[in-house]
């Protein structure tokens, strides 16, 4: 089995980095962007310059732009064209435990705790030990009706394997802001899996590689590059599950008021999207400015 993992960063080798790059059962490529090191050097992993990446396809550059995490988006083409079979995505601040992605659930079947809701989008983070966060994503509206009264084992066959994150979690800004949680979330709360939409990120992800063609990190719709690609993917069938935690996050400094404004297209219309995409996944372009829908054509081109 052909194992990727795919990062990006502005920042030299972080000791996440450097233990992901030593993991032999997996391949590292970390994709650069303008204010990368301009030495930046890995060992044995892929990094992929900007130069690079605006030879491979200048076009798809242009329409993602500089300087943004959606960078990331050229590392899941690299997976692509070396024949991933699965994809981790991660950040350079998510620093491994021992024992990280050995235990993969991705494809094969797994029994979970399995929860069904009326709502039309499940919290993961509100079934675990911590109750009183969420995860980023979710819609705020749905908070005071979340219910995981229903709940039973169940198989499944995951698509998509979530792991969770000790230490700072990835919530919103405004959770952050109130909560400013120190999180340890309990291994016996998991696996965890819902009926309905759920929001996962791109931070600690493995993803099977069939859905890479729809699996894209959308730009210029800030905080919520990742999460809409959940709904999008879920909505057309995609499997997700949620594991333990298989990273402690020693979250990269952020100013969570820029974070907060980031994340107001997702409080405004994260809701209607998990209202509309169930019965039509490609609604989910209505949400999009122009030139993320451009960009998400492009980059479908090289699954053609």
């Amino acid at each position: 089995m052909k194992k990727i993992i795919v990062t990006t960063t502005i920042n030299p080798p972080t000791e996440a980095i450097k233990k992901f790059e030593a993991m032999p059962d997996w391949e590292l490529v970390v994709i650069g962007d303008l204010k990368t090191t301009k030495d930046y050097k890995l060992n044995r992993g892929t990094y992929v310059t900007p130069e690079m990446q605006e030879k491979y396809d200048k076009e798809l550059s242009d329409a993602i732009g500089w300087n943004c995490i959606q960078r990331r988006n050229f590392g899941l083409l690299w997976a692509h064209d070396m024949h991933a079979d699965v994809v981790a995505v991660v950040d350079d601040d998510n620093i491994p435990y021992d024992g990280w992605g050995s235990d993969l659930i991705v494809g094969k079947e797994t029994e979970v705790n399995y929860y069904s809701t009326d709502l039309p989008a499940f919290d993961p983070v509100g079934a675990t030990n911590h109750k009183h966060i969420w995860h980023r994503g979710f819609p705020l509206q749905l908070l005071p009706k979340r219910d995981y009264s229903k709940k039973e084992k169940k198989r499944i066959k995951p698509d998509v394997q979530a792991d969770f994150w000790n230490g700072d979690p990835d919530i919103d800004a405004v959770c952050r802001m109130e909560h400013a949680p120190e999180c340890n979330f309990d291994a016996k709360c998991f696996p965890i899996a819902s009926s309905k939409l759920s929001p996962f990120n791109s931070q600690n992800t493995f993803l099977s590689a069939k859905w890479l063609k729809d699996y894209f990190l959308f730009p210029h719709v800030g905080r919520m590059d990742d999460i809409w690609a959940s709904y999008y993917v879920e909505a057309k069938g995609c499997v997700v599950a949620y594991n333990k935690a298989s990273v402690y996050q020693a979250r990269n400094v952020h100013d969570l008021v820029k974070d907060m404004k980031a994340e107001y297209v997702g409080y405004e219309n994260n809701l209607k999207i998990v209202n509309e995409l169930p019965s039509n996944p490609e609604a989910m372009l209505n949400y999009l400015p122009e030139r993320s829908q451009l960009a998400f054509k492009l980059y479908q081109k090289h699954f053609v």
